[in-house]
């Protein structure tokens, strides 16, 4: 049998230095409603911001709900939209999810997953047995996105944007050891395996869901010094040195371009409000345009695209499988 035709990536007029402002410029959101986990902070503000400019109700949905009050002030000083709301959410904590779900009433027309922790430098488990850069990254924002699964199915048309890294080419699923029980804990396989969970969802919902008019895409926003999301991770001196020079040559030889706040988050406004994305599901984006599929040879952590094993069906499935029964033990 012939191999299928490759799938024509999907191209915009965007790229590597566009702003979020940039993206939504000329989109009216104003009888939509949206939720953007993790909106108090980085890119997750002006994520919100260029949805609030554009007419949107936006909730933040925070852990610190006095820092979402202030940047829903700010938000709304800014765009001169009033319609700023601050609920508290703890992803790693599946009865804070459940409240936030509870409170939540009629249909949700964007649902943006952007909350996440990185790196964390020493094995963690949430009291249900769970490493919590997976449990933060992928199952509360399952478990948030199921909970909401009714209000996104009487929108008519949602979008869920799923937050990525180009970090999941650091390692896929480990479905036999996900919580490193029998092999040691790295911070970046760990952060890295959580990725590829949020590419993995963004597929799995979209087979699942797109009959009811719910469409989930992935994205890499860039590499971004200016966020709460490095802190476990950089040195603060090597951090304000690449503030001043805007770029970093890896180890290994890989030229590395730093994006601002407001470049990072385009391209998960692009997902959750362009037109050509339009009931078009389970992809991953990264600088405003779809990525390509990476070959074998060509994986590697600083790669641009996604891992094959990111965007495998197989894998998307057994991974909804698996984060279901999280329920029963979160």
């Amino acid at each position: 049998m012939a191999d299928a035709p490759a799938r024509t990536l999907i191209k915009t007029p965007f790229g590597f230095e566009s702003t979020a402002a940039e993206v939504i410029a000329g989109i009216d959101l104003s009888d939509k409603r949206t939720i953007v986990t993790g909106g108090s902070s980085g890119i997750g503000v002006e994520t919100a911001r260029a949805l609030a400019s554009a007419g949107a109700d936006v909730t933040l949905a925070v852990r610190d709900t006095d820092a979402g009050q202030r940047t829903a002030a700010d938000i709304t000083e800014t765009t001169g939209n009033d319609a700023i709301y601050v609920g508290r959410l703890d992803l790693a904590d599946p009865a804070s999810v459940a409240a936030f779900v509870a409170a939540w009433d009629g249909p949700l027309d964007i649902l943006v997953n952007n909350a996440g922790v990185m790196a964390l430098p020493e094995l963690q488990l949430t009291p249900g047995g769970w490493e919590r850069q997976f449990a933060t990254n992928h199952l509360g924002h399952f478990f948030l996105a199921n909970g909401l699964h009714a209000s996104l199915a009487a929108s008519g048309g949602a979008r869920i944007v799923s937050l990525s890294s180009r970090g999941h080419l650091r390692s896929p699923v480990v479905f036999d050891d996900v919580n490193f029980s029998d092999r040691p804990y790295d911070p970046w396989l760990a952060y890295g395996q959580s990725k590829t969970a949020n590419v993995l969802f963004a597929v799995a919902a979209t087979q699942r869901w797109a009959g009811e008019g719910i469409y989930a895409n992935a994205v890499h926003p860039g590499a971004i010094i200016e966020t709460n999301l490095s802190r476990y991770s950089m040195d603060p001196a090597l951090q304000a040195q690449l503030r001043e020079s805007g770029e970093y040559t890896t180890p290994e030889g890989v030229r590395l371009r730093f994006k601002t706040i407001a470049q990072g988050a385009a391209t998960s406004v692009l997902a959750a409000t362009s037109p050509q994305l339009e009931h078009v599901g389970g992809r991953y984006f990264e600088d405003c345009n779809e990525a390509g599929v990476l070959a074998g040879e060509d994986l590697g952590a600083y790669a641009a695209g996604v891992a094959a094993y990111a965007v495998d069906p197989n894998n998307a499935r057994r991974l909804w499988e698996l984060s279901v029964h999280a329920f029963g033990r979160a």
